[in-house]
């Protein structure tokens, strides 16, 4: 357990996650800072009172497994997990080495035997994620790797579902489906049919199959930089925010450095996407950037010189 007098033998990394988790419900509202302070105690009364548990402000199993069950849907609490290290063997040996492959950490077979190999692979697992390099999995490891493995496998069921003209959305505290169908631009009843639901009653953590329109809508794949926006994409690639949003699932306007998004362009003969000239650009440094060639940005601009200015409008050939 976790409470503020025990904070500096807590790893930042840890309370940094546990802050985040409890903004993500609705029950922290500051800057999650890795610092253990009265705003969390706070936030974690309050995820206590309202999900009937004893209200101690301490984090212990019993909240810990609720507050990751709640926003990650393939969680498994901590008891049912056990501590492995090096000699171990069995099931589950065998799903730590998967994680780990899945997570690029183990390239050795999987064979259910916890090896040097499948120990080393630990190691550098935590060493890089701010886990004592002790090399014996334990609690705060399982719940690291866990909840890595459980980003990479939602993006993998976000392309499958994409197929099938529908996205998963997790509920959140003061969902309606009325606001869930009008921010999707679809209907309750749309929802409720592709979810088999027979009332309009939501839970907090709840995965819903939000139907969207079949489209051929042509897009490049773009990777978000520091100190980009929403706004500043679509500005840039000469389309919308909503646009973005929609194409992405995406409910809100935030974003992380590294994240990959989806922005659309437009369907012609030839597929492009408009950009906007900023100071230092260069025709060579942007058919790099995008994969083509200065002649062919040329050609498909009318330009006859290779000379830019600042606000410029572009269009950049694509490979679809």
């Amino acid at each position: 357990m976790i409470d503020k007098n025990m904070m500096q033998n807590v790893n930042v990394n840890d309370i940094k996650i546990v802050q985040e988790k409890l903004k993500q419900l609705g029950y922290y509202h500051a800057i999650p800072t890795g610092i253990y302070n009265l705003a969390t105690e706070e936030g974690i009364e309050a995820f206590q009172r309202e999900n009937q548990q004893e209200v101690t402000g301490v984090l212990d199993n019993q909240t810990l497994d609720l507050l990751y069950y709640l926003t990650e849907p393939d969680y498994i609490p901590i008891s049912t997990r056990p501590t492995l290290k090096l000699g171990d063997s069995g099931q589950d040996v065998l799903e730590l080495q998967k994680k780990l492959k899945a997570l690029l950490y183990y390239q050795g077979p999987l064979t259910s035997s916890f090896d040097i190999e499948t120990e080393n692979a630990v190691k550098r697992f935590q060493m890089l994620n701010d886990i004592t390099a002790s090399g014996v999995v334990n609690s705060t490891t399982w719940n690291k790797i866990d909840g890595l493995y459980g980003n990479i496998s939602d993006c993998a069921k976000e392309e499958e579902n994409t197929s099938d003209s529908y996205i998963t959305y997790k509920v959140e505290k003061g969902d309606t489906l009325y606001a869930i169908a009008r921010r999707y631009g679809t209907t309750v009843e749309a929802i409720k049919k592709l979810n088999g639901l027979t009332s309009d009653m939501l839970s907090i953590g709840q995965t819903l199959k939000i139907p969207t329109e079949s489209t051929d809508t042509t897009y490049i794949t773009y990777q978000v930089e520091k100190g980009d926006t929403l706004y500043a994409i679509a500005r840039r690639y000469g389309t919308t925010v909503e646009a973005i949003k929609k194409l992405n699932g995406l409910t809100s306007d935030m974003l992380s450095i590294g994240q990959t998004l989806k922005i659309p362009t437009e369907s012609t003969d030839t597929t492009y996407i408009t950009y906007q000239v900023e100071k230092g650009d260069t025709l060579y440094a942007l058919a790099r950037r995008y994969g083509t060639t200065v002649e062919a940005i040329k050609q498909l601009n009318g330009l006859t010189t290779n000379l830019l200015s600042i606000g410029q409008i572009l269009r950049i050939p694509v490979v679809s």
